[in-house]
């Protein structure tokens, strides 16, 4: 499935939505002054899916070399989403003012209609303030307790939140989380969410929303207090979607947040997002866990290298500036990383850009967690490999491996992973493991769930008969 990042890159949100188009403006009476006036490759490539949000992928024979083919109709999320965050186009705030101000008129003299309405009205007037004390009065008497009115006893800053509901969770992770600013040297970018991964002032987010800032650009991250630091890229991974930046004379005291594990996620385990749609900082959402291994393949639409997940899937609301944030669960502990949303791209503020729908994408936190320390390490993301080219064609037979591989290569690289498992041209792979392989993207993002020198059993299908292999899976080191 083919979705989209949470977004590309667009202008800061306003700070409050703008008031309707068809707001009715306050009618100014005759002879008043009016007033304020309302303001395809190699298997350990890209799969087919959607997650930045993007449509099938190419049935041509994917390069077994980097960089892998982008899916054909790509789109980010919620960065995916986001990636990098959203804005909605300002017509002016809601502290404009929706009504036009005016003058009353002069009352009309003489004792007419007029004077006999008021009289009515201070005798209503009178009337209803009698019943009151009359009904006090009774109240009194027939109460001796007194007022049956109950207070609290504390104020509402003081209230405390048991543990595990949103509202104790939400408290003790947002102090853990930024949002992101990044700038390429020409000034364009846009902004993302990220979170503190150690006390050495590492953040992880998406790769997708600090693209912008890799060579030469600008990168700050703010937290919910309004402290703000420059930052910059430790590393980034394409093909994972995931990147590391370091804050700059970061703060002594930074929380990381507890990474939980994905793997242990159930279907319909409650979910809470944390991240900035359309700019909105710190902004909470809540959800369940919709399913889990969804092959998802995106793109930021710009022509860019696709990335590939098993993702986890969740209906809490994910939107543009998303991206990056942690997806916790109902202990607070990080279970994913939000990067990517399906939406019927429908835009929100007149930006015309995508929106949630209910269907969000998070890279699972045990993945995320392995590629952000070799990050941390090295500077440099290790993918696992089988070493043969597959076709991408979105299909629910399986993962054929190509004929031929894109320029002339070998479709099964001499000597590799696949090679040595015996693998063959035109053989369908249709499980890893116990997981069923439906397409050539499926695969990839399997096979990228693993490490490399993993074993894994291979199920494939060749001339009509089932087989199974061992094979030990093999690596690349960089996106290039």
């Amino acid at each position: 499935m083919s979705t989209e990042n949470e977004g590309t890159a667009v202008p800061p949100a306003p700070s409050a939505p703008p008031p309707p188009a068809d707001a009715p403006a306050a009618s100014v009476p005759q002879g008043a002054q009016p007033g304020a006036a309302p303001a395809a490759g190699d298997p350990y490539g890209p799969p087919a899916a959607q997650a930045h949000q993007g449509a099938g992928e190419s049935s041509s024979a994917p390069d077994p070399s980097w960089p892998p083919p982008p899916p054909a109709t790509p789109a980010y999320g919620g960065d995916g989403a986001a990636g990098h965050g959203a804005a909605g186009q300002g017509g002016g705030g809601w502290g404009a003012g929706w009504g036009a101000a005016h003058q009353q008129p002069a009352p009309k003299k003489g004792h007419g209609r007029g004077g006999l309405v008021a009289a009515v009205l201070v005798a209503a007037l009178v009337a209803g303030g009698l019943g009151g004390g009359l009904g006090y009065t009774l109240a009194e008497e027939n109460d001796s307790g007194g007022s049956t009115t109950v207070s609290s006893s504390t104020s509402g800053g003081n209230v405390k939140r048991d543990p595990g509901t949103v509202a104790a969770v939400a408290a003790a992770a947002l102090p853990s989380t930024v949002t992101i600013e990044a700038a390429s040297s020409s000034g364009e970018g846009g902004t993302g969410t990220g979170f503190v991964f150690d006390k050495q002032g590492h953040i992880v987010t998406n790769n997708h929303v600090v693209a912008d800032a890799v060579d030469g650009g600008n990168l700050t991250a703010t937290f919910p207090n309004g402290k703000k630091y420059d930052a910059e890229v430790v590393g980034n991974a394409q093909g994972y979607d995931v990147a590391v930046i370091k804050l700059k004379n970061a703060p002594s005291d930074l929380k990381p947040l507890t990474l939980g594990n994905s793997d242990d996620v159930a279907v319909g385990d409650s979910t809470i997002a944390i991240g900035a749609p359309f700019g909105l900082s710190d902004t909470v959402t809540t959800g369940i866990i919709s399913a889990k291994n969804r092959p998802v393949a995106s793109s930021d639409g710009s022509g860019s290298k696709a990335s590939y997940m098993s993702a986890l899937q969740t209906d809490a609301s994910i939107n543009p500036g998303n991206s990056g944030g942690p997806l916790l669960d109902a202990q607070g502990n990080v279970i994913g990383i939000n990067s990517a949303i399906q939406s019927t791209s429908n835009g929100g503020f007149g930006t015309g850009q995508a929106g949630s729908i209910g269907l969000g994408f998070a890279i699972p936190i045990n993945q995320a967690k392995y590629v952000a320390q070799e990050l941390i390490e090295t500077g440099k993301p290790v993918y696992a490999k089988i070493g043969a080219s597959v076709s991408l064609e979105d299909t629910t037979n399986g993962a054929q491996i190509t004929e031929q591989g894109v320029g002339g290569t070998e479709p099964v690289d001499p000597g590799g992973p696949a090679d040595k498992a015996g693998l063959k041209p035109g053989d369908v792979i249709t499980k890893l493991d116990d997981r069923v392989i439906d397409s050539g993207p499926t695969l990839i993002g399997e096979i990228w769930t693993h490490k490399p020198g993993d074993e894994v059993t291979i199920t494939y299908e060749r001339g009509g008969k089932e087989h199974t292999t061992e094979l030990t899976l093999g690596s690349r080191v960089g996106d290039s």
